[in-house]
Protein backbone atom coordinates (compact mmCIF):
# COMPACT_ATOMS: atom_id res chain seq x y z
CA UNK A 1 0.00 0.00 0.00
CA UNK A 2 1.25 3.44 -1.45
CA UNK A 3 1.25 5.86 1.95
CA UNK A 4 1.24 9.56 2.71
CA UNK A 5 1.37 11.19 5.96
CA UNK A 6 -0.52 8.23 6.97
CA UNK A 7 -3.12 7.96 4.01
CA UNK A 8 -3.29 5.22 1.97
CA UNK A 9 -3.61 6.50 -1.60
CA UNK A 10 -3.14 3.16 -3.91
CA UNK A 11 -2.22 -0.76 -3.74
CA UNK A 12 1.46 -0.29 -5.94
CA UNK A 13 3.26 -3.37 -6.81
CA UNK A 14 7.46 -2.45 -6.14
CA UNK A 15 10.90 -3.79 -7.64
CA UNK A 16 13.95 -3.14 -5.18
CA UNK A 17 17.12 -4.10 -5.42
CA UNK A 18 19.66 -4.49 -2.02
CA UNK A 19 23.44 -3.44 -2.14
CA UNK A 20 25.43 -3.86 1.41
CA UNK A 21 28.56 -0.85 1.17
CA UNK A 22 30.97 -1.14 3.78
CA UNK A 23 30.68 2.54 5.06
CA UNK A 24 26.91 2.87 4.84
CA UNK A 25 25.00 -0.50 5.54
CA UNK A 26 22.41 -2.07 3.86
CA UNK A 27 21.19 0.45 0.93
CA UNK A 28 18.01 -0.20 -1.48
CA UNK A 29 16.48 1.14 -4.85
CA UNK A 30 14.28 0.20 -7.54
CA UNK A 31 10.72 0.92 -9.04
CA UNK A 32 7.06 1.12 -7.40
CA UNK A 33 4.14 1.12 -9.67
CA UNK A 34 1.14 2.03 -9.19
CA UNK A 35 -1.84 4.38 -11.13
CA UNK A 36 -0.62 7.27 -12.78
CA UNK A 37 -3.12 9.16 -10.60
CA UNK A 38 -1.64 7.95 -7.13
CA UNK A 39 1.81 8.54 -8.10
CA UNK A 40 0.70 11.63 -9.41
CA UNK A 41 -0.62 12.38 -6.01
CA UNK A 42 2.88 11.32 -3.65
CA UNK A 43 5.31 12.02 -6.38
CA UNK A 44 8.42 14.66 -4.90
CA UNK A 45 6.17 14.50 -1.24
CA UNK A 46 8.00 13.59 2.17
CA UNK A 47 6.86 10.81 3.98
CA UNK A 48 6.01 8.18 1.22
CA UNK A 49 6.11 5.37 2.10
CA UNK A 50 5.05 1.82 1.17
CA UNK A 51 3.41 -0.43 3.30
CA UNK A 52 4.69 -4.32 2.58
CA UNK A 53 2.30 -7.33 2.72
CA UNK A 54 4.39 -9.05 4.93
CA UNK A 55 3.90 -5.75 7.48
CA UNK A 56 6.68 -3.82 6.76
CA UNK A 57 7.09 0.00 6.65
CA UNK A 58 9.57 1.14 3.89
CA UNK A 59 10.17 4.95 3.88
CA UNK A 60 10.84 6.06 0.25
CA UNK A 61 12.88 9.13 -1.37
CA UNK A 62 11.79 9.48 -5.37
CA UNK A 63 15.01 9.39 -7.22
CA UNK A 64 13.57 11.41 -10.17
CA UNK A 65 13.33 15.18 -10.26
CA UNK A 66 10.17 14.96 -12.99
CA UNK A 67 7.05 12.18 -13.42
CA UNK A 68 5.65 12.14 -16.74
CA UNK A 69 2.09 12.61 -16.81
CA UNK A 70 1.16 9.51 -17.75
CA UNK A 71 3.69 7.14 -16.23
CA UNK A 72 2.68 4.21 -14.00
CA UNK A 73 6.25 4.04 -12.02
CA UNK A 74 8.57 5.65 -10.40
CA UNK A 75 12.18 4.93 -9.16
CA UNK A 76 12.71 5.27 -5.84
CA UNK A 77 15.54 4.81 -2.27
CA UNK A 78 14.24 3.17 -0.01
CA UNK A 79 15.81 4.80 3.13
CA UNK A 80 14.32 3.26 6.47
CA UNK A 81 13.30 -0.31 7.65
CA UNK A 82 15.72 -2.67 5.51
CA UNK A 83 15.84 -5.94 6.48
CA UNK A 84 19.86 -6.98 7.30
CA UNK A 85 21.92 -8.13 4.71
CA UNK A 86 24.26 -11.05 5.15
CA UNK A 87 27.85 -10.16 4.68
CA UNK A 88 30.29 -12.27 2.41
Amino acid sequence: MLKCNSEEFARAACDFDRFFKKAVGVTSCGEIRASAVALKEVFGRKSVQLLTDDGRLLDLSFSEKVLLPSSESAHVNVTEELPPARQN
